[in-house]
């Protein structure tokens, strides 16, 4: 399949990205990292997170395809980089999280298969995404932002997932789910945990 997609260096995109403080508790309580762990934020933004987790003795990095978020975190560990493409060594990082980033990655099944690389054995992942009845409708405004236009919504949320296939990607790569649950508050969203095999399966 061949998608259209949004181009991610917008400073407004950058600029309006929101902190969620329930995102910190939800990676406080469902990965339950010991204090020094190792974790990578995927589509990070401005590193709101990598920042509170910073400040809680976390070694956090955060990736994001947009240039400008990295200008906008400051000295934050953030780097421009794609989901798909991670520049780490395997096995680097003990804990993986993404809040509403990978229905924007065309090439999911690869940027699964790195995450499932650089996470330790042993280690957990840890996808938010939106609980979309029809792919798009909650990706209007940013494709406002991006584009000028609401009618470019599904060039934004190039996947409409559901813990079914976000479990049946993760396997694949070698990660077992865990748990998911379903997040009314404030815009309808699913939460899976997955944890990393001894051994990454290979395609």
């Amino acid at each position: 399949m061949v998608f259209v997609t949004a181009r991610y260096d917008s400073h407004r995109y950058a600029l309006i990205n929101r902190w969620n403080p329930r995102n910190l508790d939800l990676v406080l309580d469902w990965v339950g990292p010991p204090p020094g762990s190792r974790i990578l934020d995927v589509g990070c933004g401005r590193g709101h997170l990598v920042r509170a987790l910073t400040e809680r003795g976390f070694d956090a990095w955060g990736i994001d395809l947009n240039p400008n978020a990295r200008e906008l975190a400051g000295e934050l560990n953030v780097r421009t980089m794609s989901a798909a493409a991670l520049e780490f060594g395997d096995a680097s990082f003990d804990a993986v999280v993404s809040f509403h980033a990978i229905e924007h990655i065309p090439p999911l099944e690869q940027a699964v298969l790195e995450v499932a690389r650089v996470v330790k054995p042993g280690g957990k992942v840890l996808f938010v995404y939106p609980a979309e009845p029809i792919r798009g409708l909650y990706a209007i405004p940013t494709s406002v932002i991006l584009h000028r236009t609401p009618f470019k919504a599904r060039e934004v949320h190039v996947h409409r997932l559901s813990p079914s296939k976000v479990r049946a990607l993760g396997k694949a790569a070698g990660l077992q789910e865990l748990r998911h649950t379903f997040r009314p508050w404030p815009s309808p969203e699913y939460a899976s945990l997955l944890e990393r095999q001894n051994s990454m399966l290979v395609i």
